[in-house]
């Protein structure tokens, strides 16, 4: 495969500023345009939940580079462009300006939209978190709220109401699953983070499922749960999760299933490639399709591809990492925990707030390692659960 003469990245988040990055780093010379959205610079979004909600950063502190840093990576910006249609035979990006941008590789990165749940309604005091926008503009509400209701008991849920807790704020966290977080952590850990959460004056509404928002004035009020309960709220949080951002692909040509369908090099098709949290790719490793959402999996995509847009055609095979803080605890997970995997400790001491545990599914294999305040020796067990993820690659192939 020759090395493309230019370059096309539609999504200027981390994982689409990661790839012009590892291009460069690798020696690229070829033109190369990033393509974005939102008109500021490319900035991280794990802050947003934490930091910039807690108002302890400002907005510019989650910039991923400054503009020096960016006008020496010699590439095109098109910041505030946002994508609407793709061609994929011919490569070519349609624009809302009506702009048409063609590459010999195209680099789709476009992440996800926050998702609304329709009982939720558009009335004054109903957020979602996915931007620096809807950042200040949460911020500004929370600091002014006293009894907020988060829907979601995801990560990013359970973030924002341990944010807007320590906040000063009344705030009940509502979900479908018994525990905050059971489907990444499992039931034993999940049961950990609602007792940390029940500790710091989070009201816990498990098992429920919201089927509208009340409005007095057109501002919200109130929260109805399925089954007739209102919950008193002034503001409201949808965290519901995103959906991958791909609308705008929908008569591409590009196959779209949970995100954009790709091999296990992240090619969708030919000189076209996808990265982040749009990206289902084909994991070898765990010999099934996967699509992360989390920040490192952005990064080390994004170097994937690049070093096979230059033609090194080598699977990705990640061993898939998140990590957050909530009340000042920080929880790391490597691999993929199940809801039914056993869990055993292999490190420190659960009742004094620091350890690390392991899961292994049904057959006894160490699928993911957990650790609840200690990040070092967590790293440290990663290494149990290589062979779960990382094929050996054939000989022919290194």
């Amino acid at each position: 495969m020759s090395t493309p003469s230019d370059v096309l990245v539609v999504g200027a988040g981390a994982a689409g500023l990661a790839v012009v990055e590892s291009l460069r780093r690798k020696g690229y010379d070829g033109r190369i345009t990033l393509l974005g959205e939102e008109p500021g610079l490319p900035y991280d979004r794990p802050p947003l939940s934490k930091q910039v909600l807690a108002g302890t950063w400002e907005a510019e502190r989650t910039h991923l580079r400054t503009r020096d840093v960016l006008d020496a990576l010699d590439a095109e910006f098109a910041f505030g462009e946002r994508a609407v249609a793709l061609d994929a035979a011919t490569r070519t990006v349609r624009t809302a300006s009506g702009a048409e941008l063609s590459a010999e590789a195209l680099v789709l990165a476009t992440g996800l939209s926050a998702r609304r749940l329709p009982g939720l309604s558009e009335a004054a005091g109903v957020h979602v978190l996915r931007t620096l926008d809807d950042a200040a503009r949460l911020r500004g509400e929370l600091l002014e709220a006293e009894h907020v209701v988060v829907v979601g008991d995801g990560v990013l849920g359970a973030e924002i109401a341990a944010t807007a807790r320590l906040m000063g704020a009344d705030v009940t966290l509502v979900g479908p699953q018994p525990a905050p977080m059971r489907q990444q952590l499992g039931p034993d850990i999940a049961q950990r983070l609602a007792a940390l959460h029940t500790e710091h004056g989070v009201r816990l509404r498990p098992d429920t499922l919201v089927e509208a928002v009340e409005t007095t004035g057109g501002r919200v009020s109130g929260v109805r749960a399925v089954g007739g309960d209102l919950l008193r709220a002034d503001l409201v949080v949808s965290a519901v999760g995103g959906a991958p951002a791909t609308d705008w692909l929908a008569d591409s040509g590009l196959e779209l299933a949970d995100g954009v369908v790709c091999d296990a090099r992240c090619r969708a098709a030919d000189g076209i490639y996808a990265v982040g949290d749009v990206a289902r790719f084909h994991h070898e490793g765990r010999r099934r399709p996967l699509r992360l959402e989390n920040r490192t999996n952005a990064t080390e995509q994004a170097m994937r591809v690049a070093a096979n847009i230059l033609g090194e055609d080598r699977p990705y095979q990640p061993v898939p990492y998140f990590w957050t803080d909530q009340f000042g605890v920080k929880i790391q997970v490597f691999g993929l925990p199940t809801p039914t995997a056993a869990v055993h400790l292999v490190e420190g001491d659960a009742e004094q707030g620091r350890f690390v545990v392991r899961y292994l599914d049904e057959e006894g294999h160490p699928i993911a390692v957990l650790g609840w305040n200690m990040p070092k020796q967590t790293r440290l067990h990663r290494q149990q659960i290589l062979d779960q993820y990382v094929r050996p690659e054939p000989a022919a192939a290194r």
